[in-house]
């Protein structure tokens, strides 16, 4: 890939992505019907639709270039996107479970706000910061968070840890000496199906004395 094409694909906006997505659409249902016997046609135009592009994203500190459609998340792209080197994204820390921004196990930092990445447009995130639970750590220096998590026991099957983890690195980042109240509304996008919620919330307490 050329540095010109490069730069296009990571400069891509949602508008004109979905605008040549929709014009894709019509390609598709409205050439074969009117260009009847013409398939080279029919091929040439369609073809010129914009389906996919190809967008750089800066997740914990490192660049991925991806291929994506209009709809792909950026959750999706984080658990099961390839890089166009060939390596896989495989950042599986965020988890897919309601799919539709109510439960928080997906919950990553996006400019250090705590983001549903089953919500969000992998697309919308170029230019901006992101870091999963995977990026928290400092290689084998757990975050303060992730410390007091363990300390208080705030976990009981983990599949809603690590979006508690990011949505607590979040709010400490705001808040450094949050109340009771405070770090429950903070963390109040966050379900845990288990109950652990007074571990959690003691280990919010703990962390940020350490932070």
């Amino acid at each position: 890939m050329s540095d010109k094409e490069k730069k296009q694909g990571t400069s891509i906006s949602r508008r004109n992505f979905l605008k040549g997505v929709g014009t894709g659409t019509v390609a598709a249902t409205v050439v074969p019907s009117v260009l009847i016997g013409s398939e080279e046609a029919a091929e040439a135009q369609a073809g010129d639709a914009i389906s996919t592009a190809t967008i750089q994203l800066n997740i914990n500190e490192k660049m991925y270039e991806v291929e994506v459609e209009a709809r792909t998340t950026l959750l999706t792209v984080l658990r099961d996107g390839t890089d166009t080197s060939g390596d896989n994204v495989d950042l599986t820390g965020a988890k897919l479970i309601c799919d539709r921004g109510e439960c928080g196990g997906c919950t990553v930092m996006v400019d250090g706000k705590s983001v549903y990445a089953c919500m969000m447009l992998a697309i919308d995130a170029q230019g901006k910061k992101i870091t999963t639970v995977e990026g928290l750590a400092n290689g084998d220096d757990l975050h303060p968070v992730q410390e007091a998590f363990i300390q208080h026991d705030a976990l009981m099957c983990g599949f809603c840890t690590p979006g508690f983890i990011v949505s607590s690195a979040a709010l400490l980042n705001e808040n450094k000496k949050p109340t009771l109240e405070e770090i429950k509304t903070g963390l109040s996008g966050n379900t845990c199906r288990c109950g652990t919620y007074p571990f959690i919330f003691d280990a919010v307490k703990t962390a940020s004395r350490k932070m």
